[in-house]
């Protein structure tokens, strides 16, 4: 056996773990009905994260405003990973600060924020979710290992107990895909 088949029976194993729980199932169903009910309501989701996580922002944004499956209306998801507003809050305010700002500027109620940390430690993710949950959006935390500070502090939580960045990360970015999957069976049942 090569030692590399090692790290996709780890990957099987989290994935095998996560669907066992029938809970991951339901909260993923019950998001894509609260994500539909918003886009709606014209409201929309805010969606952050640090390194790659921010790239699995970026993709579930781009997904939404562009395409999934088919042909549909662009759905309104704003992924905060602009390279000038990070280096500038950055610096005027502090790396903790990089997705409070956008946050305190585009958040209303009603909207769906979602922070995904694979430490459930990121203090920039934190304190966005908590300026979200502030004025009235429902949160949602994406997060790893031990939950972290993160743990419990939010309206959706999903944790997943991988040792590694990689493996949670990839557990993330299949429920963000299967919330696309869900949102789209809601509004456009005709593709599906």
């Amino acid at each position: 056996m090569s030692i590399l088949t090692n790290s996709f029976l780890t990957a099987q194993k989290t994935l095998n773990d996560f669907i066992a729980d029938s809970e991951n199932i339901s909260k993923v169903e019950r998001l894509a009905e609260d994500l539909a009910k918003a886009f709606q309501n014209n409201n929309k989701s805010i969606i952050f994260g640090n390194g790659g996580s921010a790239c699995d922002a970026a993709h579930f944004a781009e997904e939404f405003t562009g395409r999934y499956r088919g042909h549909r209306a662009s759905l309104p998801v704003i992924a905060f990973n602009d390279a000038g507003h990070i280096t500038c809050v950055g610096n005027d305010y502090g790396f903790e600060d990089i997705f409070s700002r956008p946050t305190e500027a585009f958040c209303n109620e009603g909207d769906v924020v979602i922070g995904l940390s694979t430490s459930g430690n990121s203090a920039n993710v934190i304190k966005a979710l908590d300026v979200a949950k502030e004025k009235g959006a429902l949160t949602v935390a994406l997060i790893g290992k031990d939950g972290g500070k993160m743990k419990g502090q939010y309206d959706y939580e999903w944790i997943i107990p991988g040792e590694t960045s990689d493996r949670i990360q990839e557990i993330h970015m299949m429920i963000l895909h299967i919330l696309i999957e869900g949102v789209e069976r809601i509004l456009f049942p005709e593709n599906y």
